[in-house]
């Protein structure tokens, strides 16, 4: 993608992520991720209705008057993005791809992050951690993430869940809202996943194809792994192998389900034919 290109779709990217977060995530995103807690801002003069114990007894024996310990919201935290970039988010058979589901997603979250004045980072992921944007705040770097979702190219297609939370777990050493964006196709990583929720307040949002979740009957047709590129030529006359598929994939899909529950984590699906507005929205009411 040339630069001109890019800077247009990034451009598109901000004026609709952000139109989002302004409009209808900022204040959801605030209620839902609290700061660190209370810290001591100034002291006032008392007033009519203030709490009689928040009152600062010795600069009122001082002055003589009643005045009152104002405290305020540690606000600044740290939002993490984890996000797949192997072969199997290059899938798509409708208007978007998962990857772009994705990106729109993670800067939506950004942006909402940037309005409340939190550090923003990301992770991009394959089987091996592809790219690592330490967190940091304002409008610059937010694109410089956006840049990233869209134009980076991996050096693998393979996925490992457990090598990202491992790196994660290592490389943020205070709690953080954690994103991880993936389709969850893999397996081995409940060990990490306990760690990292553990430690942060993390949540997992799957993006699927509804095309993915069951095999047509299309008869003898090649089949390509997009993360190790090898065909297989597949009868899908059979019942038993298009039930073999299904039973397959919903497996993976409990597996994500089941282990982010146990262990505390947040959770959601989300179908690229789906609206990740609504979804989100559900999320951080039903957080509140």
């Amino acid at each position: 993608m040339d630069t001109k290109a890019l800077l247009k779709k990034v451009r598109k990217i901000e004026i609709k992520t952000r139109r989002l977060s302004d409009h209808v995530f900022g204040g959801e995103y605030h209620s839902t991720f609290k700061g660190r807690g209370m810290t001591f801002s100034e002291v006032r003069q008392y007033q009519f209705g203030d709490d009689v114990r928040s009152i600062d007894w010795n600069v009122t024996a001082r002055y003589n008057e009643p005045f009152v310990k104002v405290f305020e919201e540690e606000r600044e935290l740290t939002l993490m993005l984890v996000v797949d970039v192997s072969g199997s988010e290059a899938f798509g058979t409708q208007t978007q791809f998962k990857r772009e589901v994705l990106t729109e997603i993670a800067a939506t979250l950004a942006f909402s992050a940037l309005q409340n004045n939190d550090k923003v980072g990301l992770l991009l992921f394959s089987d091996q951690v592809e790219l690592f944007i330490p967190p940091k705040k304002g409008r610059s770097h937010i694109l410089r993430i956006i840049r990233e979702l869209l134009e980076f190219e991996p050096q693998s297609l393979k996925t490992n869940i457990s090598n990202a939370l491992e790196f994660l777990s290592g490389v943020l050493k205070k709690k953080a809202i954690v994103f991880m964006l993936s389709d969850f196709m893999d397996q081995g990583y409940e060990k990490t996943l306990r760690i990292a929720a553990k430690k942060h307040d993390l949540t997992g949002i799957r993006v699927y194809d509804p095309v993915e979740t069951k095999l047509p009957n299309l008869g003898i047709v090649p089949i390509r792994d997009a993360e190790t590129g090898a065909v297989q030529w597949i009868s899908t006359f059979s019942k038993k192998i298009r039930k073999n598929y299904e039973t397959q994939y919903r497996q993976h899909v409990s597996a994500y389900e089941e282990l982010f529950s146990k262990n505390g984590a947040g959770k959601l699906s989300c179908s690229v034919e789906e609206s990740y507005v609504k979804k989100l929205l559900g999320y951080f009411k039903a957080r509140v």
